[in-house]
């Protein structure tokens, strides 16, 4: 399916790059402006709910900020149209790897890397294995970078994703509850994100990998990169969003990271959950480009 975002749709910006084994996909909207050219590309990691890939978290800002940047919407291992690899080591460890590798792949020493839920994590990893290729970060509840200080662990939300394969198995209903728990106001979304995402994760490859990571990730798992613990050697200008009402990762993991972080800064978005990029999609945008332009 083409999905057309004002002038920007994901069939035109669609490409694939090789990092050693693994084949990634992402949708690069190239330099549209001279502003664009003069600024470092910025780089767009999705979250990792069932059927989440970098076009269904991001289409909507993809234009507005191709504006200003080169824009990178990264598909990373597990979703989308990349590779599913059986992972052995950390995900974070291996998802910043092979993200090094793609802008290696595609020639780019530095760019901005905005992180939401599990690509937040990825962005976190990067910023700490990989520090040089980092300018500036912008974290979105970021999985693994906080404790719950005062929140129930695994919170609402967490337990929702992970029962989506439960027995008596995934459907439309459910993906229905899980974009409920991620936003505040689900009317936002559009009606076909919801059959989009049941699609895509309810592709057999799909529900290979995602059981997969869910087993390291979820209640019990044992295999979370404890990530919380090294957020202090971050120095990289660092801009904190969260919505007021996430259900995911709860409000309290951002004074976590506040408190912990060198050169981090918080926006708190009001009436909102998990999904800022979508619910406040404008003025997501415009606070993206003031932190990322300005000195």
């Amino acid at each position: 399916m083409t999905t057309t975002v004002g002038q920007v749709t994901e069939a035109e910006t669609s490409r694939y790059v090789q990092v050693g084994e693994h084949r990634i996909h992402l949708n690069d909207s190239g330099t549209r402006t001279a502003e664009a050219e003069a600024n470092p590309p910025l780089v767009l990691l999705h979250g990792g709910g069932p059927g989440a890939s970098g076009w269904s978290n991001f289409s909507q800002n993809v234009a507005g900020l191709a504006e200003r940047f080169r824009v990178l919407v990264v598909d990373q291992p597990g979703y989308g149209k990349s590779d599913k690899p059986v992972v052995t080591e950390g995900v974070w460890t291996f998802n910043a790897r092979i993200l090094a590798g793609v802008l290696d792949e595609l020639g780019v020493a530095k760019a901005h890397v905005l992180g939401n839920s599990l690509g937040g994590g990825t962005a976190l990893k990067l910023a700490i294995d990989h520090p040089d290729r980092v300018e500036r970060l912008v974290l979105m509840g970021p999985g693994g970078g906080a404790l719950n200080l005062f929140s129930a662990d695994p919170s609402e939300g967490l337990k929702v994703l992970f029962g989506f394969y439960a027995a008596p198995g995934p459907s439309l209903e459910k993906m229905q509850n899980l974009i409920n728990v991620m936003t505040y106001e689900p009317t936002k979304v559009p009606e076909s994100v919801l059959h989009q995402r049941f699609e895509a994760a309810t592709a057999p490859d799909a529900i290979d990998y995602v059981r997969r990571l869910f087993e390291t990730f979820g209640p019990g798992g044992g295999g979370m990169e404890e990530l919380w613990r090294e957020v202090d050697k971050i120095g990289h200008k660092t801009l904190l969003t969260w919505g007021r009402d996430d259900r995911v990762l709860p409000l309290d993991g951002a004074f976590f990271l506040l408190k912990r972080m060198p050169d981090a800064r918080l926006h708190v978005f009001p009436r909102c959950g998990h999904w800022a990029q979508l619910e406040y999609r404008d003025e997501f945008n415009a606070l993206l480009q003031t932190f990322l332009t300005g000195p």
